[in-house]
């Protein structure tokens, strides 16, 4: 049957994995951030502590933390349990068994939560969703979404990707997206007339491998630089 989830679900990941995963480099993590979608990963609260400026928006910031938590203990043994049952879908190299995984994503979950509070007072937390931002146009250097847009694809359909796309790319001058695949380790339904769309408006756009693959398959990134073309 292969991976399958009917909702977008809260599972974190760490501060190395999005290094991997989006190829940051220093430059990178020394301006402006947007997490988008980040929901319990522990980029935000790793990199702050390391003191670089970011913030994250997800809707999943509407909740406490213990009611976070609580969603985080019943997704965990969902997500889990599809995993051991599609080993297939994964590459088993960084991360070295389903046993290995948990205890890599609950650390990173459990930073997370460590942080949520202070994060909140500092507005590092922000509660809010694509297709909407509430932020300025170029408020941030560098906007980041990691497994959300693409992998929900049977979830969210391709108006909606170019919308968040559009959006990601008013707030931010540089936008990366990770994974080009959908859950099952499928490439997206979207991503071949979402790419010639997008081209056609006039955004830069490129798409590049990384040193990152969990999912088979899954180690390529959308990279897109610049405004569409004033008409």
């Amino acid at each position: 049957m292969g991976f399958s989830l009917d909702n977008v679900v809260p599972w974190g990941r760490s501060y190395d994995e999005y290094v991997g995963m989006f190829s940051l480099t220093t430059d990178d993590l020394a301006g402006r951030i947007l997490g988008c979608g980040d929901g319990p990963a522990s980029f935000n609260c790793t990199l702050s502590r390391r003191g670089g400026s970011v913030l994250s928006i997800d809707p999943l910031y509407s909740f406490s933390t213990g009611e976070i938590r609580h969603r985080i203990e019943v997704t965990f043994h969902e997500v889990m349990k599809q995993v051991r049952e599609n080993q297939d879908e994964f590459l088993w190299t960084s991360i070295g068994s389903p046993e290995v995984l948990a205890t890599t994503r609950m650390s990173a979950m459990n930073d997370f939560l460590a942080d949520y509070d202070k994060g909140c007072d500092e507005k590092r937390y922000v509660h809010g969703e694509l297709p909407s931002l509430p932020f300025d146009d170029n408020q941030f250097d560098l906007a980041l979404s990691s497994h959300f847009l693409f992998l929900y694809s049977e979830q969210l359909n391709l108006e909606f990707h170019l919308a968040s796309i559009r959006e990601l790319c008013r707030v931010a001058a540089d936008v990366r997206l990770f994974p080009l695949l959908e859950l099952g380790a499928k490439r997206s339904r979207h991503l071949d007339i979402l790419t010639s769309r997008l081209r056609k408006e006039g955004y830069g756009l490129e798409i590049n491998s990384v040193d990152y693959e969990f999912q088979r398959g899954g180690n390529k990134m959308m990279k897109i630089t610049s405004s569409p073309l004033k008409r």
